[in-house]
C-alpha cells in the first residue's frame, strides 16, 4: 500500500465531492480526467455510460438543472492507493417532499483527478 497515494485519493474524492454538492460543473469536470468515465444508476439494470469531458459535463449539467437541492452527503469513505469507495445517502425535494436514496460510488483517481466513478444504489 502507498500511504501518499491513498491521501492524494481521499483528497481528490473529497474536492470533486465537495464541488458536486455545489452543484460546480467546472469545478466537477477539473476534477475529472480527459478521458473520464462515469456510470450513472440509470436506467436498470445496469445504468448508463458516459465517456469523456464533453458527455460527462452535459450529464452533470443536465442534473443539477433538474435536481437544484440534491446533495449527496457521505457516510462513509474508503480508500485504497488509486481507489476510493464513498456509501452515500442522496437527498432531495420530489414531488415538494423529502425525499432520499442510499448508494455506493466507486472512483478511481489518475493523476490528481477522477478517472472513473461508477454509481449504485439500493433497491
Amino acid at each position: 500500500m502507498d500511504r501518499d497515494r491513498t491521501i492524494a485519493t481521499l483528497e481528490v474524492v473529497q474536492r470533486f465531492n465537495a464541488a458536486f454538492n455545489r452543484h460546480d460543473v467546472d469545478a466537477v469536470m477539473a476534477a475529472m480526467t480527459e478521458d473520464c468515465l462515469f456510470e450513472n444508476t440509470n436506467p436498470p439494470p445496469d445504468g448508463a455510460r458516459y465517456i469523456g469531458q464533453a458527455e460527462v459535463r452535459a450529464y452533470w449539467g443536465k442534473f443539477f438543472h433538474g435536481s437544484p437541492d440534491a446533495v449527496f452527503e457521505a457516510e462513509e469513505v474508503i480508500a485504497l492507493d488509486d481507489r476510493c469507495v464513498v456509501r452515500w445517502i442522496y437527498r432531495k425535494t420530489k414531488d415538494g417532499q423529502p425525499w432520499h436514496l442510499r448508494g455506493v460510488d466507486v472512483f478511481r483517481v489518475r493523476d490528481g483527478k477522477v478517472a472513473e466513478k461508477l454509481a449504485y444504489v439500493k433497491g
